[in-house]
């Protein structure tokens, strides 16, 4: 009975991650395209998604390889762009932390975007379930997205071998940031933060291997943390 209850909330997790295969397979396309445009043969482009798995990173990183920086800088903006994920493995672990060790291995690999909004939804619906049932459905939502990702990834770099120089795809880099960034701006906090990140990513632009990245970054966080603690002791005292 617990196999066949741990089952269905897999499936369950399939159907939630299944939309969100309109978007992995066109951001993993795309980053195909540009690593191999970047100069990455098909190997080093997948050992690269494969390793990662982070959308916002990979592109992050690349974008920096492109312009000759050093690695360790590179890591650290990568590992800067992908901080949210410590977030949100803090706030899953209540529900999955009792899970054997090798599942939550595996579970922290594929902790992303997409995994966790859906589990967060399911979490807080259905508190009860068991801690079969909630990895079950954990995985069950990247189970559609992770190997179309690959698949898509691989394409893209099968396609950017033979595409000419003179197209110049390099410019997608930046409309895809702005794509993922566009939705986020839900929020007075967020948009405060992203325009304090902006502003002093353009007041640091001659700071050396692109840091004024890292601190832009940490300005904007800092920002939006600040912004949302003034929000929330506004609404408290009204």
């Amino acid at each position: 009975m617990a196999f066949t209850t741990s089952n269905s909330y897999y499936w369950k997790g399939f159907r939630d991650g299944s939309p969100f295969v309109f978007v992995a397979i066109p951001f993993g396309t795309l980053f195909g395209v540009l690593a191999t445009e970047a100069g990455l043969d098909i190997y080093q482009t997948m050992t690269f998604t494969a390793t990662v798995f982070a959308g916002a990173a990979q592109f992050a990183a690349l974008q920096l390889l492109q312009e000759n920086t050093p690695t360790m800088i590179v890591l650290a903006s990568a590992l800067a762009v992908n901080l949210r994920m410590a977030m949100y493995s803090a706030a899953i672990t209540p529900h999955l932390g009792a899970a054997p060790m090798w599942q939550r291995a595996f579970a922290a690999y594929f902790v992303v975007d997409q995994s966790y909004a859906c589990c967060t939804v399911r979490f807080e619906q259905e508190p009860d379930l068991t801690i079969q049932q909630k990895m079950a459905y954990f995985f069950g939502t990247v189970s559609p997205i992770a190997p179309l990702w690959y698949i898509a990834t691989y394409m893209g770099a099968v396609v950017g071998t033979q595409i000419p120089d003179s197209w110049a795809l390099d410019f997608a880099l930046p409309i895809t940031f702005l794509s993922m960034v566009g939705p986020m701006m839900r929020t007075a906090p967020h948009v405060i933060a992203a325009l304090v990140a902006i502003i002093v990513s353009l007041l640091t632009t001659t700071v050396p291997f692109n840091l004024g990245l890292l601190i832009a970054g940490c300005a904007g966080m800092m920002a939006g943390a600040q912004a949302e603690l003034l929000f929330e002791r506004k609404g408290a005292k009204t």
